[in-house]
C-alpha cells in the first residue's frame, strides 16, 4: 500500500512538472510573430501635417494662379489688325536710280503705339481707273497665312511690280492699298493713299504684288527677276 501511494505521488509530481515547463515555453504563433513590424501605425505615424501653400512641390490653389503655374496659363490675346490710324506707308523704287519704276518696295511702319496684325497682303490699285486690285503672287507667303506683327516703330514690306511686259499698258497717277482684316475677305481700312515715288507709272496686266513681310530682300526677290 505505501508502494503504491509512493507511486502516485512521483506521477503527480512529474506531471506538474510537466506542466509547468509547458506554461513557460512561448507559444508558435507568438513566436512567428516577435519582430515583424505591427500592421496598425502609431498615432505619430498616422498624422501628417497639412502642406503651407507655396511650399516646393506641394500644388495649391495659390500656386496654380501665379505666374509660372499651368492652370493659369492662358494664350495671350491676338493683337488688333493695323489701321491707317497706326501706320505710316511710303513706297520707293528698286533699285532707287531705276528710270522705269517697274518694281516698288511698299512700307508700312507701325507709328501708333500698340503692337498690330498685318494680314496677307495689301489690296493694292495703280491707278483711279483700274478695275481690280493686284493680283498677289501666291509663293510669297512667308508665315504660310500667319498675321505679320509689328510693333511700334516697326516695319513690314510688301513688294509690287508695276508692269510684267505683258500687255494693256496704261498710265497710273496713284496708288492706293486697303488693309485685309483678320477674317478672309474683311477689310481693316479704307484705301490708303501710297505716295507716288515717280509722277507716272506706267502698268500692265502683268503687274503683281507680294505678302507681307518684315523682310525686305526676301519680298524684294519675288519680283526683281521678273
Amino acid at each position: 500500500m505505501k508502494t503504491h501511494l509512493k507511486s502516485c505521488a512521483i506521477g503527480a509530481a512529474v506531471a506538474a512538472a510537466l506542466l509547468g515547463a509547458t506554461a513557460c515555453e512561448p507559444s508558435g504563433s507568438d513566436g512567428a510573430d516577435q519582430g515583424k513590424p505591427s500592421a496598425r501605425p502609431s498615432a505619430t505615424g498616422a498624422t501628417s501635417t497639412p502642406a503651407t501653400p507655396g511650399t516646393p512641390g506641394t500644388p495649391s490653389a495659390t500656386n496654380s494662379s501665379e505666374p509660372g503655374g499651368t492652370a493659369s496659363q492662358k494664350p495671350s490675346a491676338a493683337a488688333p489688325a493695323c489701321t491707317a490710324a497706326d501706320l505710316g506707308v511710303s513706297a520707293v523704287k528698286e533699285p532707287a536710280d531705276s528710270k522705269d519704276a517697274r518694281h516698288l518696295l511698299i512700307t508700312v511702319q507701325n507709328t501708333g503705339d500698340m503692337t498690330c496684325d498685318l494680314y496677307r497682303y495689301p489690296l493694292v490699285r495703280l491707278g483711279a481707273d483700274a478695275r481690280t486690285t493686284v493680283p498677289v503672287i501666291k509663293d510669297s507667303d512667308p508665315d504660310q497665312g500667319k498675321p505679320v506683327t509689328i510693333a511700334p516703330g516697326e516695319e513690314a514690306y510688301a513688294a509690287l511690280l508695276v508692269a510684267g511686259g505683258h500687255r494693256d499698258e496704261y498710265e497710273a497717277k496713284s496708288i492706293t492699298l486697303t488693309l485685309q482684316g483678320s477674317k478672309a475677305g474683311s477689310k481693316a481700312s479704307t484705301p490708303i493713299d501710297v505716295p507716288m515715288p515717280v509722277a507716272t507709272l506706267y502698268a500692265d496686266d502683268g503687274q503683281l504684288v507680294t505678302y507681307w513681310t518684315t523682310a525686305e530682300g526676301m519680298a524684294l526677290d519675288f519680283i526683281m527677276s521678273k
